[in-house]
């Protein structure tokens, strides 16, 4: 639901499939589910527009390397507000 060019936040993810607080077990879902659903995870951040890798991890490269394919400015680890579609909404 996520559309391409935004991002949404774990929590607001968690709250958009009826589980509100859960926003790690938005996480860990993504982390695994299988690789044939071709969910886009780079969409997802945590609070804030940051990235909830460490920077120095290829996870944390390839989020934001994926979101500026995708026209995302991705500035110290973050995406701008402006980028944070509210899934709950769409």
């Amino acid at each position: 639901m996520i559309p391409r060019g935004m991002v949404s936040t774990y929590g607001t993810v968690a709250r958009a499939a009826g589980l509100p607080g859960r926003a790690r077990l938005t996480g860990l879902a993504l982390k695994t589910a299988p690789d044939e659903l071709n969910l886009p995870w780079h969409r997802v951040v945590g609070a804030g527009g940051r990235i909830v890798f460490p920077k120095t991890s290829l996870q944390h490269r390839e989020q934001a390397r994926r979101l500026r394919a995708e026209r995302v400015p991705v500035k110290d680890g973050r995406v701008g507000r402006s980028y944070i579609a509210d899934v709950e909404a769409l």
